[in-house]
């Protein structure tokens, strides 16, 4: 009978290549929030697989990017340390894609993390005919030796499985690292949070994005136990975008609410109470006393 194996193992890859999505399709639970908007994962979330040959521990990191702020740096900072410490770094690259600066970038850091075995994988793969997924493998095949050159599709589940796998042959030899019922490292209102913020990034403009912070003031059950109360805040940089996060006659901060709720009700088991308020930071993401308090 072949060794258990466990370990960690991180997608690096430029913003929105689909990161996030295949994380949570590996897991099989909404872990990671995804969104078409750059820089939308902020903390290394921990998703954990568990299958009869391994456990695998999947870090979806932010994409590594040159930073404009010191929110940006300190993701930056926190992708190297999560990176110098997994066993497995799988970079991601979109099968409808032509291989950019972005990732050649990305490609030359790799050469700073000797200790992990490295794997290439072809996202979204769904997009593209067989002839030109095969290109796509032989251009990334160019770029350096390869463990395995993997091509899924998250959103149709297609090797899914078979990158699983891959993944899990590459860990060392282990016992478990979690319990078989952990999904995630991640607390309940980190969670939550997440699911907010998801929700508040639908259809905003290209720079709102990165001035966008949730907290929660307080949560939990209600007398009773029927409904999860949760009172959280959403941050932004400067008044103009309090306005749009609120939207006209506050159109925009319901759908914020009845977006997140059913998701959040998901996780909590039941019916949900939430109260957004909206708050300006200003600067945030380039005030170190204000990135302390939002969590950074």
């Amino acid at each position: 009978m072949s060794e258990f194996r466990a370990g960690f193992a991180s997608f690096v890859g430029r913003p929105n290549v689909g990161k996030s999505t295949l994380t949570n399709a590996i897991v099989g639970e909404k872990i990671a929030i995804t969104s078409a908007k750059p820089q939308t994962t902020r903390r290394a979330i921990r998703g954990i697989v568990h299958r009869e040959q391994g456990q695998l521990i999947l870090v979806d990191t932010p994409g590594l990017h040159r930073p404009r702020t010191l929110l940006g740096q300190r993701l930056n900072d926190l992708v190297e340390s999560t990176l110098g410490d997994v066993d497995v770094i799988a970079m991601c690259f979109p099968a409808n894609e032509k291989i950019g600066p972005g990732d050649n970038f990305i490609n030359d850091q790799l050469e700073n993390y000797r200790r992990a075995k490295l794997v290439a994988v072809i996202t979204k793969s769904e997009l593209v005919d067989r002839a030109t997924l095969a290109e796509k493998l032989l251009e990334v095949s160019t770029l350096r030796e390869w463990r395995e050159i993997v091509p899924v599709s998250a959103v149709s589940g297609e090797q899914v499985d078979e990158l699983t796998k891959v993944l899990i042959a590459l860990m060392p030899e282990s016992v478990a690292l979690y319990p078989a019922d952990s999904v995630t490292e991640e607390s309940l209102e980190a969670r939550i949070c997440e699911l907010i913020r998801e929700a508040a990034l639908e259809g905003v403009h290209d720079e709102l994005p990165h001035s966008l912070a949730v907290t929660i003031d307080e949560m939990g059950p209600r007398e009773g136990g029927r409904i999860f109360d949760i009172h959280a805040n959403v941050f932004v940089e400067r008044d103009s975008q309090k306005s749009i996060i609120i939207g006209k006659g506050g159109s925009r901060l319901k759908h914020i609410g009845s977006t997140a709720r059913p998701q959040i009700e998901k996780l909590v088991g039941s019916k949900v109470f939430l109260g957004i308020r909206v708050k300006v930071a200003a600067d945030w993401q380039r005030d170190p006393k204000q990135l302390g308090k939002l969590g950074f």
